[in-house]
């Protein structure tokens, strides 16, 4: 049987798609092992009995990122101390008789190829962004765009027009974190050529011209997604449920008996992911948007951003219910879901498209303006949200007339 570590970067967004992906492997008879560092590990959630979990170190083996401080200090200790015991796991499973044939890597870690050959491993690499923002992220690495970018209009190889605020956010700021995390997102592409497999979690009639350009340059590119769960897109795992469709730091709270209640497409569902951290002026701003909408609304907002709420804002009324997280998949298989608010991560993009929700695109940074602009200009399923020039929050105005189906402002 053969044997393929998985290794995403130990975040909801990369692990996600790599785990589903795994169980995609094991359908082929592949034994998979899921490595992630020792702080990630303690709280995960939904691992599968039949996935082997295994730990590598970051440095940080209490707290991570936490602990670390700052992305700068955690990526240089995690690429050096990761590479050293990454090659002491691969050791140990050769001596336990589960030698591995191939390793899958997460793209933000080039590193990963060399430890692999050293063992005389194949190594896979595996891009989970589109492959729309991953080509301005590669013109970048080859120096055929220079950042920080100042034109307010870019022109790249089979890309439309694309403006200053429709690019990755890394690309136009000077701020030290931002730039360690814009060297994180270019040194994707370093060795990536080197690499055995390049796969994408994209689908490839999604980005039918940029993939054909890709394919010339590296023809040992595959797109293998969207990789979500497979209970929505072909029913194909049987033991595969909506409760476990990603391998999560969260527990589910119960929401669907409120879902269940309400008349079809009348919820407007809104969330932001994992990680996007909103102002207060911005959390009141969708609040008051929600509760003065003519539409029912279904709210996660992370335990960490709830103190950000307005006092006088029911978490629980009759027009809406506010909770911590829920199984977003579930929630937007659900009938009663009239469109989705979303900071357009390209996981939930990649939902949100596979299972025909409209959007409301409201990003936050990174990839994800770069995502909102594919969302409204290219695939047309969805609108963004007017961003006030001064305070570059969302309207309230703004929202409210979207998710009540009104563009007219």
């Amino acid at each position: 049987m053969v044997h393929c570590v998985i290794l995403p970067y130990p975040s909801q967004g990369h692990i996600n798609p790599m785990h589903q992906f795994s169980k995609l492997l094991q359908l082929q008879g592949v034994r998979i092992t899921l490595v992630t560092t020792l702080s990630y590990s303690k709280n995960l959630q939904n691992i599968p009995a039949s996935i082997a979990l295994e730990t590598i170190s970051d440095g940080f083996d209490n707290g991570g990122l936490a602990e670390a401080g700052s992305y700068k200090t955690y990526l240089e200790r995690f690429w050096q101390v990761g590479a050293k015991t990454l090659a002491e796991l691969l050791e140990k499973l050769g001596r336990s008789g589960n030698p591995v044939d191939c390793v899958i890597y997460d793209s933000f870690f080039p590193w990963v190829l060399d430890v692999a050959k050293g063992f005389g491993i194949v190594g896979a690499v595996f891009l989970t962004q589109n492959m729309f923002v991953n080509s301005i992220y590669y013109h970048v690495q080859q120096g055929k765009l220079r950042v920080p970018l100042t034109k307010n209009e870019i022109s790249l190889p089979l890309l439309p027009k694309l403006q200053l605020e429709d690019m990755p956010s890394f690309l136009s700021s000077t701020d030290g974190e931002n730039l360690v995390l814009l060297d994180l997102a270019v040194a994707q592409f370093s060795n990536v050529d080197k690499a055995d497999w390049i796969l994408c979690n994209s689908f490839y009639e999604l980005e039918k011209e940029v993939n054909n350009w890709t394919l010339k340059i590296w023809p040992k590119f595959r797109t293998i997604g969207p990789c979500i769960t497979s209970m929505v897109l072909n029913k194909r795992l049987t033991d595969d449920n909506y409760e476990d469709d990603g391998v999560t730091q969260f527990k589910s709270e119960e929401c669907m008996k409120w879902l269940d209640d309400k008349p079809k497409q009348s919820v407007v569902y809104v969330s932001f992911g994992s990680i996007a951290a909103l102002n207060e002026e911005q959390i009141k701003e969708i609040a008051y948007s929600l509760r003065d909408g003519e539409n029912y609304f279904l709210w996660v907002v992370r335990a960490s951003e709830e103190t950000k709420l307005p006092k006088d804002f029911e978490k629980i009324s009759e027009k809406g219910l506010v909770i911590r997280w829920c199984s977003q998949l579930k929630v937007l298989d659900h009938e009663a879901i009239g469109c989705f608010v979303t900071h357009c991560g390209w996981n939930s993009t990649l939902e949100a498209l596979s299972l025909g929700v409209p959007v409301v695109a409201m990003p936050y940074w990174s990839d994800q303006s770069t995502n909102a602009k594919q969302i409204v200009d290219v695939w047309k399923m969805g609108i963004r949200a007017t961003v006030d020039d001064e305070k570059k929050n969302c309207e309230k105005r703004s929202i409210k007339a979207l998710h009540n189906g009104n563009n007219e402002e």
